[in-house]
């Protein structure tokens, strides 16, 4: 059975490409949380759809990215799969690509040493 389309209905893919492009804030935002989901075994899939989501609402989509940077584009497809395996290059190429780049930060804020008061 053929599923009818509303009139005016937009693909939520669509939609949130068109989100994600018209605003950089929340692109980075989204970008940073898939980021912080690759640093966990269970989650690492979602990172790699979310990374995979900004790459295609840019310009030109991973097609561009992947000649800008000179990597494959289907490997580009593979490595932002869900059971993807990106490298640090590849990496570098998508964040640089869609005007992003990558930041290190501490797990946990360094602790202060406590004053001790002279008696």
């Amino acid at each position: 059975m053929k599923r009818k389309r509303l009139a005016g209905a937009v693909a939520h893919r669509a939609r949130e490409a068109a989100e994600l492009r018209a605003k950089p804030a929340l692109a980075a935002a989204y970008l940073k949380e898939a980021l912080e989901a690759l640093a966990n075994p269970k989650d690492q899939a979602a990172g790699l759809v979310a990374l995979r989501a900004i790459a295609e609402a840019h310009p030109g989509g991973i097609g561009a990215i992947a000649r800008a940077s000179g990597l494959n584009r289907e490997s580009l497809y593979r490595a932002l799969s869900p059971k993807g395996n990106p490298t640090l290059r590849t990496l570098r190429a998508v964040l640089s690509g869609v005007g992003m780049r990558l930041s290190v930060e501490p797990l946990e804020p360094p602790r202060r040493p406590s004053a001790k008061r002279a008696a």
